[in-house]
């Protein structure tokens, strides 16, 4: 699974790395080292025939929820299941996005100890992951604005597929990373082909990530900075 990353680049770098609008100024998020589920997180989304950089919150809500809590549940799609779950199904056909990360954390098992090693995984090259993602639009009509207008809230999930042989030292999961060459049929409203989407939900080749152990600081989402993703010395699991 993705539950937790890294979405430190500033939003106009994303915006022209992905070929997209940058968001305005009063939607533009802080950066964020300890990215937590639930929290608003930049999605790349094509509608209208043009790319933007969009503030949505991480935690798909079905158009068809009646409560918007079911986003809790839906921070990750699996890719196996993505073309037939009712969350997801229609999504993947209409509403496919990319979300940005610097770098993601996961916590690999330690042998013999009941706690576990936080890693943080990034790109070689320090160019940002592009995530497959999907999102969605859910009204509230039972609670319109001022003007009458039911409430929106458009929301996101990362698709996660089996890991790669690097990634596997770690967990058996990894997010799906999109290669430039598959970022227009992803983002491409007008492509519905299921087929045709899933064919791209493979893992990463090994050497597109590196990964080293970082501070346990980083399993509370209430810590934040840089610091976070800096190497630390591995768990002694002798001491605990």
């Amino acid at each position: 699974m993705c539950g937790r990353y890294v979405a430190a680049s500033p939003p106009d770098e994303l915006a022209k790395y992905f070929g997209a609008a940058a968001p305005p100024p009063d939607l533009t998020l802080a950066p964020n080292h300890n990215v937590a589920p639930t929290q608003t997180v930049y999605a790349v989304r094509e509608r209208d025939g043009a790319r933007s950089l969009d503030a949505l919150h991480w935690g798909l809500v079905p158009f068809w929820a009646k409560d918007p809590k079911i986003g809790n549940r839906m921070i990750n799609a699996r890719a196996e299941t993505v073309a037939t779950k009712n969350a997801f199904r229609v999504a993947l056909t209409r509403r496919r996005c990319i979300i940005p990360a610097d770098g993601f954390y996961e916590w690999r098992r330690l042998e013999g100890s009941k706690h576990k090693q936080p890693m943080f995984i990034s790109r070689p090259d320090g160019e940002p992951f592009a995530f497959a993602g999907l999102w969605e639009q859910w009204r509230d009509k039972d609670n319109p604005d001022d003007d009458g207008e039911p409430f929106e809230l458009h929301s996101c999930t990362i698709i996660t597929c089996e890991a790669n042989e690097a990634m596997a030292k770690v967990h058996d999961r990894m997010p799906v990373v999109l290669p430039p060459g598959a970022w227009d049929l992803w983002l491409d409203p007008a492509i519905s082909d299921a087929e045709a989407a899933t064919s791209l939900l493979v893992p990463a080749p090994p050497g597109l990530i590196r990964m080293h152990p970082v501070s346990t600081e980083v399993n509370s989402a209430r810590n934040n900075g840089a610091h976070l993703i800096e190497p630390a010395e591995p768990l002694d699991i002798f001491s605990s």
